[in-house]
C-alpha cells in the first residue's frame, strides 16, 4: 500500500512540475488566460545579481482575428493599464512598445498588435541584489468584431543570485530591438510641413522603402487618416501627407509639437518634431526649390518633342523660314518675340492657377481641356491658323488677324509662342509632372517660379537661334515653294483641330461635336468664297465666317457641358472597370492587384502610353490576369473624385498611373511616359514578387 502511495505522489508531483512552468524555468511565469488572450511575465535574467535595471517582459497571445492597442490606439481602442502596485521591491516598472501595426475597419484606424507581442519592461529594484517579486494586474482591451476587456494577473519571482540568462532572454533583446528610437542609420524623418489640417512628411530609407506607414501623436490627443504615400529616388525617398480626422473647428497643425512613428516592416524609427508651416523646410529652403527649378527647365525642354506640341512646328517651320536671308538682328528679335510670348503665356497659367487654387477650385495641368468652351476656342483658333496658311485672310474684316497671326512685325512671333503653350498643355512630360505637383503643392511664389522655368525650357529652341541668329542663314531662302509648304502646313494644323473635335465629343457629344465641325468647315468655305468674290459677295464671306464661329461657341450652351457626352473612355477589351478609389483597399486586402489609370481624351501622353505600352501584347496579356483589376479614371470631364486622388498624391496633371497590391498596399506610382519593364516591374512588386 505504502508503495503505491509513493508512486501516486511521484506522479502527482511530475504533474504539478509540467503544468507550473514558473516553478520550472527561471525567469518565465505562467501562462494566465483570460478569453481571447493570455499572458504571462518574462525576465531575460533568472537572478536580480547587482543589477539596477532588470529586463523584463509582458507577452501576450491572442486567438486569430483578435487584436489589442498601442500606447495610441486611434479611432477607437485603449493601451493596456498596468498595475504593480502589489509587488515587492520594485519601485519603477517602464513599459515600452514595440512598432505597431495599423487595422482599417469601416474608415476607423487604429494601432496595435495581432497574434503575438512582447512589451519589453524595465524594472527598477528598491534595492538592488534582493529578491523581486512582481505582482501584475493588467487591463487590455482585445477587439475582433466586438471589443472584450480582459484583466489579468500575472506574478513572477526573481530570486537574489546571479544574473544569468534566462531561456527568454532573446525574445526580450529582439522585442527590445522592434522598438521605434532615435536615428538608426535605416529609417529618417527628413522634413515635417503641415497646412491646417494636413501634415506633410518626408523620409529616406537607406535601403528604399516598402510598405511605410506613419502614427502621429499630439497633445491633446489627435486621429489623422491612413497616410497616402509618394515614392522617388528608387523609393528611397517618400512622402506622407495624412489629414485630421474629426478636427476641432479652426485646427492648425503648424507650430504644434508631436511624436512621429514611421514604421517600415520590421524597421521603425521614433522622432520628436514640430510642424513647420507652408511647405519650410528644415533644411535649406531654396535647396528643394531649386533643384526643382532645374526639373522643371528640363521638363519644358522635354516637352517641344511630345506629339500634342508637333502641330506647332509648322508655325516654328514657318516662322524660320521667313527668317531666311534676313539681317541677324531681324531674326533675333523674331525668335526673342515667340519665347516672350512663351513665358507671357505660362505666367498668365500660374496666375490664373494661384487665383484658382485661392478660391478652393481644382488646379491642374491640362485641366482647361476639361471645359467645351476652351476646346471650341482651340478649334476654332486651329482653324484660323490653317485659313491663314491657305491665304483665305485676304479680305478687309479679318485682315487685323491676319496681320497679327503672319505679318511682319513682333506680334506674328509672339502669338506664335502663345499658340505653342496653349497646344502643349494636353501633354505631360517627363519631369513635367514632378515640377507642376511640386508647383502646385506650395504657395504663390512656388507656382511662378516653377511656372518660369517651365516656360524657359519650352522657349529654350527660341531662345538659342536668338542667341546665334546665324542658325537661320543656312535655310533655304524664301521662294514659291513656300506656296505649296503653306498649304501641306495648313492640313496639318486642320488635323489638329479634327483631334479637339474628337475631344469635345466626349464633353458634348458626337453630334453636338460634328456640328461644330460641319461649322468650322463652313467658316472655311466662307473665306474662301469671300477671297473669290467681288462686289458684296466679298465682304459678306468674313461676314459669314464670324456668324458660323459664334455659332460653335452657342454649341456647347446650347446642349449643356454633358448631354449626350461620351461614355468612359475604354479599349477593344473589356478588362477595364471605372474608377472607385473606395474599393481599391478592399481589392488588395483580397489578395488582388489594381492597376490605376487616370487618363483623359485629352491627354496626348495618356494615349501615347495605351497604344505603346498598355494595349500592347506584354502589359496587355498581364492585365487579363483574373487576379489583377484594372481601373480606368476618366478625367476627359472635370470629376472632383479624381482630382483629389491625383491631389493626395501630389500629383496635378495626368497621365497618371499608380499600382496597388499585397506588396504595395500604398502604391507605386509610375512615370509620365509608361515602358512595358516599369509596368510589369511595378506589377511584380505589387503581387509581392521580386521584379
Amino acid at each position: 500500500m505504502k508503495r503505491h502511495a509513493s508512486l501516486l505522489l511521484l506522479l502527482l508531483a511530475a504533474l504539478a512540475g509540467a503544468t507550473c512552468p514558473a516553478a520550472a524555468q527561471d525567469g518565465i511565469g505562467a501562462w494566465v488566460k483570460a478569453g481571447q488572450v493570455e499572458a504571462r511575465l518574462v525576465s531575460a535574467v533568472r537572478g536580480t545579481g547587482t543589477l539596477t535595471a532588470l529586463p523584463l517582459g509582458l507577452e501576450l497571445r491572442l486567438e486569430p482575428g483578435w487584436k489589442t492597442y498601442w500606447r495610441s490606439p486611434g479611432d477607437a481602442g485603449f493601451a493596456p493599464r498596468l498595475d504593480w502596485s502589489g509587488s515587492a521591491n520594485l519601485t519603477e516598472a517602464a513599459l515600452s512598445y514595440p512598432a505597431p501595426h495599423r487595422f482599417s475597419v469601416l474608415g476607423f484606424e487604429t494601432a496595435g498588435y495581432d497574434t503575438a507581442v512582447l512589451f519589453p519592461i524595465q524594472g527598477k529594484p528598491a534595492e538592488p541584489g534582493k529578491p523581486v517579486d512582481l505582482a501584475l494586474t493588467a487591463e487590455l482591451l482585445v477587439c475582433s468584431d466586438i471589443c472584450v476587456p480582459q484583466t489579468l494577473t500575472l506574478a513572477l519571482a526573481l530570486p537574489a543570485g546571479p544574473a544569468d540568462p534566462s531561456d527568454a532572454a532573446n525574445d526580450v533583446a529582439r522585442a527590445q530591438a522592434l522598438v521605434p528610437r532615435g536615428p538608426n542609420g535605416l529609417l529618417r524623418i527628413d522634413s515635417v510641413r503641415a497646412t491646417g489640417t494636413t501634415l506633410e512628411v518626408e523620409a529616406t530609407a537607406a535601403d528604399g522603402f516598402v510598405s511605410p506607414d506613419l502614427f502621429v501623436e499630439t497633445e491633446p490627443p489627435l486621429t489623422f487618416s491612413a497616410p497616402k504615400s509618394v515614392f522617388s529616388d528608387n523609393d528611397r525617398h517618400v512622402r506622407l501627407t495624412l489629414t485630421a480626422t474629426e478636427p476641432q473647428p479652426g485646427l492648425e497643425l503648424a507650430g504644434r509639437a508631436m511624436t512621429l512613428t514611421l514604421v517600415d516592416g520590421d524597421k521603425a524609427v521614433e522622432a520628436p518634431a514640430t510642424a513647420s508651416a507652408g511647405g519650410a523646410l528644415p533644411v535649406p529652403a531654396g535647396a528643394g526649390l531649386a533643384a526643382m527649378l532645374g526639373v522643371a527647365l528640363l521638363g519644358g525642354l522635354i516637352l517641344n518633342l511630345m506629339p500634342c506640341v508637333l502641330p506647332v512646328l509648322s508655325l516654328k517651320l514657318m516662322s524660320v523660314v521667313k527668317h531666311g536671308g534676313q539681317a541677324p538682328a531681324a531674326v533675333r528679335a523674331g525668335f526673342l518675340a515667340s519665347a516672350a510670348g512663351i513665358l507671357a503665356s505660362f505666367l498668365l497659367m500660374a496666375s490664373v492657377l494661384v487665383g484658382v487654387k485661392a478660391a478652393g477650385g481644382a488646379v491642374g495641368w491640362g485641366i482647361q481641356f476639361q471645359q467645351p468652351l476652351f476646346l471650341v476656342f482651340m478649334v476654332v483658333l486651329v482653324t484660323l491658323f490653317s485659313a491663314n496658311l491657305w491665304g483665305l485672310f485676304e479680305v478687309p474684316l479679318p485682315r487685323p488677324l491676319a496681320d497679327r497671326l503672319g505679318g511682319e512685325g513682333l506680334a506674328g512671333p509672339f502669338a506664335t509662342g502663345m499658340f505653342a503653350t496653349l497646344l502643349a498643355t494636353p501633354c505631360s512630360a517627363p519631369f513635367l509632372g514632378t515640377a507642376v505637383g511640386f508647383a502646385l503643392s506650395k504657395g504663390p511664389a512656388e507656382i511662378y517660379a516653377i511656372f518660369t522655368a517651365l516656360g524657359v525650357g519650352l522657349a529654350l529652341p527660341y531662345l538659342a537661334v536668338a542667341a546665334w541668329p546665324r542658325v537661320a542663314g543656312w535655310l533655304p531662302r524664301p521662294g514659291r515653294w513656300m506656296a505649296t509648304l503653306k498649304i501641306v502646313l495648313g492640313f496639318a494644323l486642320m488635323l489638329t483641330a479634327v483631334w479637339l473635335l474628337s475631344v469635345l465629343t466626349a464633353q458634348i457629344g458626337e453630334v453636338a461635336a460634328a456640328t461644330v465641325g460641319l461649322l468650322m468647315a463652313g467658316l472655311v468655305l466662307a473665306l474662301w468664297i469671300g477671297r473669290s468674290a467681288r462686289g458684296v459677295a466679298r465682304t459678306a464671306g468674313p461676314a459669314l465666317a464670324g456668324v458660323l464661329a459664334v455659332a460653335a461657341f452657342a454649341m456647347p450652351a446650347a446642349v449643356g457641358p454633358s448631354a449626350g457626352a461620351a461614355p468612359v473612355v475604354s479599349d477593344a477589351r473589356t478588362r477595364w472597370v471605372p474608377f472607385a478609389e473606395s474599393a481599391i483597399r478592399d481589392h488588395v486586402a483580397a489578395g488582388r492587384i489594381v492597376f490605376v489609370d487616370v487618363t483623359a481624351d485629352w491627354c496626348i501622353t495618356c494615349q501615347a502610353n495605351k497604344k505603346l505600352v498598355l494595349n500592347r501584347e506584354a502589359v496587355a496579356t498581364r492585365m487579363e490576369d483574373p487576379s489583377l483589376v484594372a481601373m480606368r479614371a476618366d478625367w476627359t470631364r472635370p470629376d472632383a473624385a479624381i482630382a483629389k486622388f491625383l491631389a493626395d498624391h501630389g500629383r496635378y496633371g495626368i497621365p497618371f498611373n499608380i499600382v496597388y497590391g499585397p506588396g504595395a498596399p500604398e502604391g507605386i506610382a509610375l512615370p509620365e511616359l509608361l515602358s512595358d519593364g516599369a509596368v510589369l516591374e511595378a506589377l511584380n512588386k505589387a503581387a509581392g514578387k521580386g521584379a
